[in-house]
C-alpha cells in the first residue's frame, strides 16, 4: 500500500516543478509555433482567395472588353457596309444618269437621221415613182 510520508509530497512537488518547466520549455514554443503556422496558413489562404477573386474578376472584364470590342467591330463593319451601300446606289444613279442620256442622244439623233433620210427620200420619191413607173409601163413617164 501507498505510504503518505514526506516523499509523497516530495514527488507532487517535483511533478509539478516538472510540468511547469515542460509547460515553459516545451508546451508554450509548440504551441506558439503552430499558432503562427496556423495564421500563416491562414494568411495563405486568404491571399489565395483575394488572388483566385482577382482572377475572376479580371477573366470578367476581359470578356466584358471583347465583347464590347466585338460589338464595336460589328457596329463598324455595319456602318461600312452602309456606307459602301450608299456609295454603290449614288455610283449606279450616275450610270444611270448617264445611260439614259445617252439614250436620249442617241433617240435624237436617230429621230433626225430618221427625219434627214426621209427629207431626202421625199425628193426622190418622185424620182424614183416614175423610174419605177418607166420599168412598169416600159415607157418613158412625164
Amino acid at each position: 500500500m501507498i505510504s503518505a510520508d514526506w516523499t509523497l509530497f516530495l514527488q507532487m512537488a517535483n511533478l509539478i516543478v516538472l510540468i511547469l518547466v515542460l509547460n515553459a520549455a516545451l508546451y508554450k514554443p509548440i504551441r506558439k509555433i503552430l499558432k503562427e503556422r496556423k495564421q500563416k496558413i491562414q494568411g495563405l489562404e486568404a491571399g489565395i482567395s483575394g488572388a483566385q477573386q482577382k482572377a475572376v474578376d479580371s477573366g470578367q472584364a476581359f470578356k466584358a472588353k471583347m465583347s464590347d470590342a466585338r460589338m464595336q467591330g460589328v457596329q463598324k463593319k455595319e456602318a461600312l457596309k452602309l456606307e459602301a451601300e450608299n456609295e454603290q446606289k449614288k455610283i449606279l444613279d450616275e450610270l444611270n444618269k448617264k445611260a439614259q442620256q445617252e439614250l436620249k442622244n442617241v433617240k435624237a439623233q436617230i429621230a433626225k437621221e430618221a427625219q434627214e433620210a426621209r427629207k431626202k427620200l421625199e425628193s426622190e420619191v418622185k424620182a424614183f415613182a416614175g423610174a419605177v413607173a418607166e420599168k412598169i409601163l416600159g415607157r418613158a413617164v412625164s
